[in-house]
């Protein structure tokens, strides 16, 4: 499903059965980050209707065993017909600096563009200092801090990339 991920790791699109999975690894993935808020929050982002709606747009690595090692929900936006979303992505840490991230989003920037959607947004917390470089890196914009973002005290850095301005290779998606 996707041509250029880390050998011995295997693509497919997310299903209802990995929602538990998927929230099983978000702490120790996150290294506590925030503490029990945090863990909470983290969980609240990501009910099941994910795993039983966007799964067309939505992507999990697994190891040979079936462990999982990465993911990303993503959706095409209903109310703006040339965006693209990534809610939430989560990469194993014993994985990161392997290109991993990277192939879950030029595989979603290929959904994406097959699709007709010329930008790509998503957000992060403003203590998630690794995500917030990872994604300038990858070329997204980041715009301020937006206090409030996402309710009382919960602050984010908000992400856009344009697909049309940066040419990105992207891997074969199917």
């Amino acid at each position: 499903m996707i041509d250029d991920l880390p050998e011995g790791l295997m693509a497919r699109h997310l299903a209802d059965d990995d929602h538990l999975r998927v929230l099983a690894v978000l702490d120790t993935w996150w290294g506590g980050l925030k503490g029990e808020a945090g863990s909470r929050e983290r969980a609240l982002l990501l009910p099941r209707l994910y795993f039983q709606h966007f799964t067309t747009t939505s992507f999990l690595v697994e190891r040979g065993g079936g462990e999982i090692a990465a993911f990303l929900v993503g959706l095409l936006s209903q109310a703006e017909p040339e965006t693209a979303y990534v809610h939430f992505v989560g990469v194993d840490p014993a994985l990161h600096g392997q290109g991993l991230g990277r192939a879950l989003y030029r595989a979603f920037f290929a959904l994406a563009r097959s699709n007709g959607r010329r930008y790509v947004h998503c957000i992060t917390s403003p203590e998630n200092t690794a995500s917030r470089a990872f994604h300038t890196r990858l070329g997204f914009t980041a715009s301020a801090v937006k206090p409030d973002y996402d309710g009382p005290g919960l602050d984010r850095v908000a992400f856009t990339i344009d697909l049309s301005a940066h040419p990105v290779a992207t891997p074969s998606v199917y």
